[in-house]
């Protein structure tokens, strides 16, 4: 005796045979006998299937099938097709005989495996399931497979279980929303999905999968826009079989588009301020400002969907925000002047001095705003910063209340880090570009100083002889002097046209040496070069003489802050020059230079008895040499004034132009080769 589980799909009904009218009818069930050689009964609830077991005796050793069957089948002869009967017969383990009696009275449609199965009971319809005692281990199975499927119906990701045709067997109903068709089982995977676009990185997750028996993923995008996410995992059984694999697909469509997003704003900074080497050469400053101008408003109007918009450079040294671009801003708004305050200065100001974002989520209620575009409701505020430091703000508006959230926060300060960098970009060639102008313009004055120098002690040397008689001769000497020293001044001028300062740089250190204008006296042209780079470097205006007589004569004509002097000069000693130019100018403090400390006059002994205070002694460093012209200017008091001085003691009305910007004086010793 064998046992057997069987699935009758009669309902609440079972179906007899009217003798007289070889009519099948349905009556009420009668509560079901069960003696060996019968059948169970399926009944079916809510969706759930009941299964009742007993016995078979006599099945298919010639006792025939139970009554209800065999009425079945006179029934079906005569009036109806057969039930259909599923059978789940794993290993072949169900006997010809069982399988003979059973075709008897059903449509047989057998399954090799539960899954399978389950497939075929959502395709097709079945009266009832036949499962072999022997593989009662399936039932279990396939009850927790149905536990299983219960479960994966609840998670809010689409699951579908594919054989190895890449068909589906089973799918959840969260995949079948993902899905373009209806009726998924049985149909190819990416047909069902409307045979997206694969993104990658994985080019086919499945094959993958099988061939690395591991999860594989990738990305897709259907034809509706929609992007999903796609992992599929190997199923194998005990014997390292592959069975099927299963898909999970998760709708990545938002997160998808904020990084395209991402990624077009990143592209966009880019683009900023890329230039080609010969863009760069024919564009100037403000082209190239003007050209990134004109990139920010349409990248902020294309990308991001703003029209108001507003750029302010913060200048270090004043505070102060200066308009770079307004974009729907009131003229008001425009020329407001803001600087980076917490308070007063609205919410530009204040995101300048905190260096942190601000959103406005309403304008009419926010005491920091300030009215920027006129109607607005809603704005944010972000600081532009690089390398740590704050450089400026970007601050957009909008008509509409709380139109900004933190994602576009987000976005706004990815773009304004491109927009920091490109800035920086663009000073750093303007720093490049005006550091090029300096060195040259450093060139030039330097080639061209002694000669300006000598054009100056020449002048001025028969300027001093032609005072008082011959007033034409002597007005075209003073307008040649002012000509010559203007041209240094010019020179400046000329490189900083070229190539302006910077915005964004720190604010120079003022000179050490601004306004003040010395004389040097030395019959060393080295020496006296050196006094040009050095102390023309820190914003002195220098002139130079190459003998004593030439010195007074300048001394006579121009009122100097200081005077360096060699005491080995052709036509004089330290002791003599110095009392001449104490004669000239009594307010004039001296420095006197000796090499190694050579003195055979005495010259420095005697000086000092008359009010010397410094002597420096060759070869001297860089910063002693500007310790020592320092020194002597905070010994001059009241503002010294350098316009040239006439023999009457009256002073010229020429104008003397500013000297070059200050530099660092070096540190090298200036050599002398003796004094």
């Amino acid at each position: 005796m064998r046992a057997c589980v069987g699935l009758l799909g009669l309902g609440s009904r079972v179906a007899r045979v009217d003798p007289a009218r070889r009519r099948l009818t349905a009556h009420a069930a009668e509560p079901p006998r069960e003696p060996p050689g019968s059948f169970g009964r399926l009944s079916r609830s809510g969706g759930r299937v009941t299964i009742k077991c007993w016995t078979d005796a006599g099945l298919g050793r010639g006792s025939g099938p139970p009554d209800c069957v065999r009425l079945l089948r006179v029934g079906v002869s005569i009036v109806a097709e057969k039930p259909r009967l599923l059978i789940v017969d794993r290993d072949g383990a169900v006997s010809k005989p069982a399988l003979d009696g059973l075709a008897a009275a059903f449509e047989l449609t057998t399954a090799r495996t539960v899954s399978k199965a389950l497939a075929l009971l959502r395709e097709q319809s079945f009266q009832g399931v036949y499962v072999d005692s022997s593989q009662l281990a399936t039932v279990r199975k396939l009850g927790m497979m149905i536990q299983a499927e219960e479960i994966l119906e609840a998670i809010s990701d689409g699951v579908a279980v594919v054989d190895l045709d890449l068909r589906i067997i089973w799918a959840n109903s969260e995949f079948q929303v993902l899905a373009f068709a209806q009726e998924l089982v049985g149909r190819p995977f990416y047909e069902s999905l409307g045979n997206p676009e694969v993104l990658g990185p994985e080019s086919c997750p499945f094959t993958t999968a099988v061939a690395t028996q591991t999860t594989a993923g990738t990305s897709l995008k259907s034809a509706d826009g929609r992007y999903l996410k796609l992992t599929v995992t190997p199923v194998f059984d005990g014997s390292g079989t592959l069975t099927h694999l299963i898909a999970l697909a998760r709708e990545t469509t938002d997160e998808m588009q904020q990084q395209l997003k991402v990624n077009a704003i990143h592209q966009a900074g880019d683009e900023l301020a890329d230039l080609t080497p010969e863009e760069l050469s024919k564009m100037g400053v403000e082209e190239r400002t003007d050209l990134l101008k004109y990139n920010i408003a349409r990248h902020m109007k294309d990308l991001l969907g703003l029209d108001f918009i507003e750029i302010r450079l913060l200048d270090r040294a004043s505070n102060r925000l200066i308009p770079l671009l307004t974009e729907g801003m009131t003229p008001l708004a425009a020329n407001r002047e803001l600087f980076a305050r917490t308070e007063g200065h609205g919410v530009t100001g204040h995101v300048a001095a905190t260096g942190k974002s601000y959103v406005c989520p309403d304008t009419t209620k926010d005491p920091l705003y300030l009215e920027g575009a006129s109607g607005s409701r809603s704005s944010l505020t972000i600081p532009l910063v690089f390398h740590g430091m704050v450089i400026g703000t970007l601050n957009v508006e909008s008509p509409q209340p709380n139109a900004f959230d933190d994602r576009d926060r987000q976005f706004i300060e990815i773009y304004g880090r491109n927009i920091a960098s490109a800035l920086n970009t663009l000073e750093l060639l303007q720093a490049e570009k005006a550091s090029t102008a300096t060195t040259a313009v450093e060139a030039i004055d330097r080639e061209l100083a002694l000669p300006i120098d000598d054009i100056i002690t020449d002048a001025t040397t028969v300027l001093d002889r032609y005072a008082g008689h011959d007033e034409d001769i002597v007005s075209r000497l003073r307008h040649l002097l002012y000509r010559a020293r203007e041209i240094r001044s010019l020179i400046q001028k000329a490189g900083t046209a070229v190539a302006p300062a910077p915005r964004l740089m720190q604010p120079a250190v003022a000179p050490r040496l601004a306004g003040a204008r010395i004389l040097v006296a030395d019959a060393d042209e080295s020496i006296r070069r050196s006094a040009h780079s050095l102390l023309g470097g820190q914003g002195a205006a220098v002139e130079t003489a190459r003998d004593a007589n030439e010195a007074i004569a300048l001394a006579r004509q121009t009122q100097y802050a200081a005077a360096l002097v060699d005491i080995r000069l052709p036509d004089m000693d330290g002791y003599q020059i110095f009392k001449r130019l104490r004669e000239v100018q009594p307010g004039l403090t001296i420095i006197l230079m000796t090499g190694f400390g050579w003195d055979p006059a005495h010259s420095i002994v005697k000086a000092r008895q008359e009010g010397l205070q410094t002597v420096l002694y060759k070869p001297f460093r860089s910063d002693r040499l500007m310790e020592a012209v320092e020194q002597a200017l905070r010994a001059t008091t009241g503002n010294v004034d350098t316009r040239p001085v006439t023999p009457a003691g009256r002073m010229q009305s020429e104008p003397v132009s500013p000297e070059p910007p200050p530099e660092e004086a070096a540190a090298d010793p200036v050599q002398e080769p003796g004094g």
